[in-house]
């Protein structure tokens, strides 16, 4: 049995990571501060299943402390890798506190780091964004494009934390995925998405509020195939930077069509301006994840979406409670 250190394990992707372990038979001890960045609800809800689950052990503490470094040392002296998967996350909510983006996802990642250094951990995995594309390059982003024009706080704390993370690899010689998160989707998503957000907003004859015409586009890939990629991503690399997510694309009027339909209601819809942070589009070029980590989605964008619809349904109870903004 081998232990992995997972950071934000309760989080949307960072759940399904920690699961997926466990159920291969291995230690987890998942990291988690159990902030508020959003519904608190959704987070208990995806720590809950962990909890039930043997040789996960749960450390609720913050990596931007400093003292994480030590707690960890004293829980987990030995790893076979840190997944680094906590993150504030947020194109917008960036621009009103960017400090608490450069804390946690920049100090948060140097303090990871170091504790890899120190115990000599052989494997670190930085969960990063797409948003480090910006409006450069093709629509198509790989990953050889620039990253050095970020349009808000939270792509700039990304940016810093790649570069420590290379640093660390050209010191030490820590092995290092950078795994550059496009659109996640899927069941007990973040309910600041747009998914979950359209879900709810249209089952409960909420007003479905849309930031420019609707025809702006995302590329989406399910959260179990997301996790899928992260464990790939942990063979021996070197230091790459992959692209992960964002293989099938969508128009935000499309993804209403079909919450529409599924849900068998209609959207009452409210146009605002576009935001200044906001991508057009943003497309993702996987081949190299397929080529050199073998990673292959499997599920299709519908049968995702109806996934997620089947899910909020099923725990309307407390979901159609839970706060968007």
């Amino acid at each position: 049995m081998k232990t992995y250190i997972v950071t934000g394990a309760a989080g949307f992707i960072g759940s399904k990571v920690s699961d997926s372990l466990l159920k291969a038979g291995e230690r987890v001890v998942g990291v988690d501060n159990m902030n508020q960045a959003y519904d608190l609800r959704m987070k208990e809800y995806r720590l809950e299943s962990l909890r039930n689950q043997a040789n996960f052990t749960f450390l609720k503490a913050d990596i931007s402390d400093l003292a994480i470094i030590d707690a960890l040392t004293e829980i987990a002296p030995e790893a076979q890798a840190v997944i680094n998967l906590a993150a504030m996350a947020g194109v917008r909510m960036s621009m009103s506190d960017p400090w608490s983006y450069l804390y946690t996802n920049t100090l948060g990642t140097l303090n990871m780091l170091e504790y890899v250094r120190r115990q000599a951990v052989p494997k670190f995995i930085l969960a990063s964004t797409s948003s480090l594309y910006g409006d450069a390059g093709s629509n198509a982003h790989d990953e050889s494009e620039a990253t050095d024009k970020p349009l808000a706080p939270y792509a700039a704390s990304k940016k810093g934390a790649e570069a420590f993370a290379y640093s660390y690899h050209h010191l030490y010689g820590i092995d290092v995925s950078i795994l550059r998160y496009f659109t996640v989707y899927g069941p007990a998503g973040r309910p600041d998405m747009s998914m979950f957000r359209f879900c709810q907003w249209i089952n409960e004859g909420m007003p479905v509020r849309i930031n420019g015409d609707g025809n702006q586009s995302r590329g989406f890939t399910y959260v179990d195939d997301i996790a899928a990629g992260t464990l790939l991503a942990l063979k021996d690399v070197g230091y790459q930077v992959f692209n992960l997510g964002g293989h099938e694309v969508m128009t935000i009027n499309e993804v209403i069509a079909f919450f529409e339909e599924s849900l068998g209601k209609k959207a009452k819809k409210e146009f605002a301006p576009a935001h200044p942070a906001d991508v057009y589009t943003n497309l993702a070029d996987v081949t190299k994840a397929k080529t050199v980590l073998g990673w292959q989605p499997k599920v299709g964008l519908h049968e995702g979406m109806q996934n997620l619809v089947d899910w909020y349904l099923a725990n309307r109870s407390w979901t159609k409670d839970i706060q968007t903004d």
